[in-house]
């Protein structure tokens, strides 16, 4: 419990509490699905509620701490007649985690990443990469379509124009910050071990790195 007397899964606690509301969620989402800022009407018309309802609900979840608000006109408005600018909503990207009891797995996770880093010989991190891989092989998925099985891992998959699948999210985001390369590598090799684990081409999976996305790319 940190000196004001809050205690620290509260933020978690809240914004779980937010997404259960079934309106709420797939607002949520449908921001989600976005990487630019999202309006009010189009967050409307994507769940097919009305925009008061939405702007109802967004702020909710800006309240709980699961979107944040920026504000700007639509491209090309401008000067006296263009309006207030549009109030839009984007997806925090920082985690929000419930224990209870509280545990601190990353705290472990990050002891253990920065063991590796330390490790002067190489022999842990080749270990790491190895078991990466047959933890990617051990997750093929034959029954399930490789966008469902990344789904299922936290990847939030998303063919671009030239049909690649972009991952828009790291499940690993928050210790990637401190271990980079370590963790862009145990990604690399657990998405090479799920190509290979469906018999398609691991080399497709390639580091691409993105300010936003999970740092392997694979191609199309």
């Amino acid at each position: 419990m940190d000196p004001s007397g809050a205690d620290p899964g509260d933020d978690g606690l809240r914004g779980l509490s937010a997404l259960a509301d079934p309106a709420r969620r797939r607002l949520y989402d449908a921001v989600a699905a976005h990487d630019e800022p999202v309006g009010r009407d189009a967050a409307a018309r994507s769940c097919g509620i009305t925009r008061t309802l939405a702007a109802y609900h967004l702020d909710r979840l800006v309240e709980a701490g699961l979107l944040e608000v920026s504000y700007a006109r639509p491209t090309g408005a401008g000067g006296p007649g263009a309006g207030r600018p549009a109030k839009l909503y984007r997806r925090v990207r920082e985690d929000r985690t419930v224990s209870i009891p509280p545990r601190d797995y990353e705290l472990l996770a990050d002891l253990l990443a920065g063991a590796v880093g330390a490790e002067a010989g190489g022999e842990v991190r080749a270990a790491l990469l190895r078991a990466a891989a047959a933890q990617g092989r051990a997750a093929a998925g034959a029954d399930e379509s490789l966008s469902e099985v990344l789904r299922a891992r936290g990847y939030e998959p998303q063919t671009d124009e030239r049909g690649d699948l972009v991952l828009r999210n790291c499940p690993f985001r928050r210790l990637s910050r401190a271990h980079t390369e370590l963790v862009c590598g145990l990604n690399e090799a657990l998405l090479q071990g799920l190509l290979e684990g469906r018999g398609e081409d691991p080399a497709r999976a390639e580091l691409r790195p993105h300010d936003d996305h999970c740092c392997v790319v694979i191609r199309g």
